[in-house]
């Protein structure tokens, strides 16, 4: 949120909804009768003014009055906060008042203003700078407004001789937003505006004034699985830094460490490879001990200082940010004889750049490697991602390479597939017994072993029962899993239990044809189909699915139905399912096999609609049911 938060150059709204819920607001309805009907809080007037210096020293002045329009929004505006870091801010609240609806003013008292720390440093030392000033407003209700006012001071740049910052809306009614940056008038300011509109500069008396105006109408709901709203919707990057590599080459001279070549670092790094017989194996021994010794702080790179920490320190507390995981990791590298370079990205579901370099929760916000020899990325922060992968929220997208100062693109795709084997036994009763198997192998392999890793003994539990519930069963669960020590290869989780009247004995049942419990070929095709018709771009991960089952019904019922075979092919998707029924043996067995190959990671609304009757009958396969009747004994 623009108004609330106060961020540092750079750093966009969105980001202080990693702090706190309470911290979002952005922009929507400009009519108020209809704001009031649709949102609960509206943006009154926010005006921010940022007057820099050449050296990358500002003074901020912020100014905005929200009003709740429902009792959610008294919740979202009682309780303001205002981010700073304590070693190169000083922050100053000019004014803090709640206003009832007849204009009286309620100032906050000094006992309802505290500073606390920054939630995300989590007790890391190297990370307590970070502060959230909160301001407690008496007796809000529905009408009224908050008003704050404040100055913060930054007397010690993040970026020496540079200004940027990043804006989204975050989709509640803004009547009225100003955004102004005063700048010297031989500091050009470079802007990608999108429903931000900018008024032409105004030079005088050596300084440029800059200003974005912003009001907005009704959003369209997030769609499920859409891309980030920063893709396609309004945003705002402004900064004084003229190109990607520009921006890059600063990052470079900023992350020059002298403590990279310490001979006890190259000892170490010598040390967890001695083993390791290529390059290959050096660089994965080196990921998979950055992954389980070094413990990420969740903050984003360019929320404070984008220069890392030096390597040594990194090792010696075994906690780091991003850029300081990049550090370490390319210091380890580089001790075996590997080049990398660090690789600064978008993480999370925008898969496009502004088209000026900056840092912001829909531009860069994330360092990882690019190691040039292996032709791989690899980000140690991931936990649950094997080497040679990458999480899917840093797939297919630009990444700046630092050394080189260009432009590239994350793999589109990596491979993915996932194989299910399911017996049932039903006996008289018609209480099932059942055995199930199921092997992921690529990317979504580690993510299961890393789930199963780190699960107690109780949650392992859970998870088992949890499984069977979804695919709309009720019984018993034992689960068992390959070695949860190994970090990479394929994954097998096996189940085994009891269903309870899975057959009615006196009774006509549908039986489900199951080829899989939750996670399989219906989970999948659901997640698609959770929005009827797309209008936006949306995340569409591929993958190969096969599966089978085995039903074994009792003696004391008739088949009545088994599904028929289908098999269709539209878009990337591919399907066929087999049913056959042997009447002998009284065994039902089952195939199903998807394969899904987009090529990429983002589809388009045409896509989906040309997919869309497809994915509905392959749901409907996979939901299909074997009917029996019950001879009543």
């Amino acid at each position: 949120m623009l108004v609330a938060t106060v961020l540092p150059p750079g750093l966009s709204a969105t980001f202080a909804c990693v702090l706190l819920v309470a911290l979002s607001i952005g922009g929507i309805p400009s009519a108020r009768a209809q704001a009031d009907d649709a949102a609960p809080m509206t943006i009154e007037s926010d005006v921010h003014r940022f007057v820099v210096q050449h050296n990358g020293t500002l003074e901020e002045y912020d100014d905005t009055t929200l009003r709740a329009n429902t009792a959610t929004g008294v919740d979202a505006i009682a309780q303001h906060y205002v981010w700073f870091d304590k070693d190169t801010e000083r922050l100053t609240l000019v004014a803090a008042e709640s206003i009832d609806p007849d204009g009286n003013r309620h100032p906050v008292g000094p006992d309802a203003i505290r500073d606390v720390q920054e939630p995300r440093a989590a007790g890391a030392p190297m990370f307590e700078d970070g502060i959230l000033r909160t301001v407690i407003f008496p007796g809000v209700e529905p009408g009224w407004r908050i008003h704050v006012a404040f100055r913060k001071s930054r007397f010690k740049a993040i970026e020496p001789g540079t200004f940027a910052y990043f804006v989204e809306p975050e989709r509640v009614p803004v009547e009225n937003q100003q955004l102004v940056f005063d700048l010297p008038a031989d500091m050009p300011l470079y802007a990608d505006a999108r429903g931000y509109a900018a008024k032409p500069p105004v030079t005088e008396g050596g300084r440029t004034r800059y200003e974005f105006d912003y009001r907005h109408g009704p959003y369209a709901p997030i769609e499920h699985g859409a891309v980030g709203y920063a893709q396609y919707g309004d945003r705002l990057m402004v900064t004084t830094t003229p190109s990607f590599a520009a921006f890059a080459e600063r990052y470079e001279e900023g992350a020059v460490d002298p403590t990279a070549n310490d001979p006890a670092i190259v000892a170490f790094a010598h040390a967890l490879t001695a083993n390791a017989p290529d390059a290959w194996s050096k660089a994965r021994a080196l990921y998979d001990w950055m992954r389980a010794n070094i413990r990420y702080v969740a903050l984003f790179v360019g929320e404070a200082a984008t220069r890392p920490h030096h390597v040594a320190d990194i090792l010696r507390n075994r906690y780091g940010d991003c850029k300081d995981h990049v550090a370490l990791y390319g210091a380890l590298l580089a001790a075996v004889g590997i080049r990398s370079e660090p690789a600064l990205i978008a993480l999370g579901p925008v898969y496009t750049l502004p088209s000026v370099p900056g840092y912001g929760a829909g531009a860069i916000n994330h360092a990882i490697v690019w190691i040039p020899e292996l032709g791989r990325f690899a980000d140690t922060t991931a936990g649950g991602i094997a080497f040679g992968d990458l999480p899917s929220s840093l797939m297919d997208r630009p990444a700046l390479l630092v050394d080189e100062g260009v432009l590239v693109r994350t793999p589109a795709t990596q491979q993915r597939s996932r194989d299910a084997r399911v017996q049932i036994g039903i006996d008289s009763s018609g209480t099932g017994r059942y055995a199930y198997h199921v092997e992921d192998s690529g990317f979504t392999a580690e993510l299961e072993r890393n789930a199963f890793r780190r699960a107690t003994r109780e949650r392992v539990q859970q998870i088992a029962y949890e499984r069977l519930q979804k695919a709309g069963l009720r019984g018993t669960a034992t689960l068992s899993t390959d070695d949860v020590s190994a970090t990479a290869g394929p994954f097998a989780v096996t189940m085994t239990g009891t269903i309870e009247h899975i057959v009615w004995p006196d009774g006509m049942t549908g039986v489900p044809a199951l080829s899989s419990l939750a996670g399989g070929i219906e989970t999948q095709v659901e997640d698609w189909l959770a929005v009827p018709r797309r209008t936006r771009p949306y995340v569409c991960i591929g993958g190969t699915f096969e599966e089978e089952g085995q039903i074994d019904l009792p003696p004391n019922v008739k088949t009545i139905y088994v599904p028929e075979a289908l098999s269709i092919s539209a878009g990337g998707l591919t399907y066929a399912s087999d049913y056959i029924f042997d009447p002998q043996t009284r065994v039902v067995q089952v195939t199903r096999w998807l394969k899904a190959d987009f090529g990429k990671q983002v589809c388009t609304p045409d896509e989906f609609a040309q997919m869309r009757v497809a994915l509905e009958r392959i749901e409907r396969d996979a939901m299909a049911q074997v009917i029996v009747q019950g001879s009543g004994q």
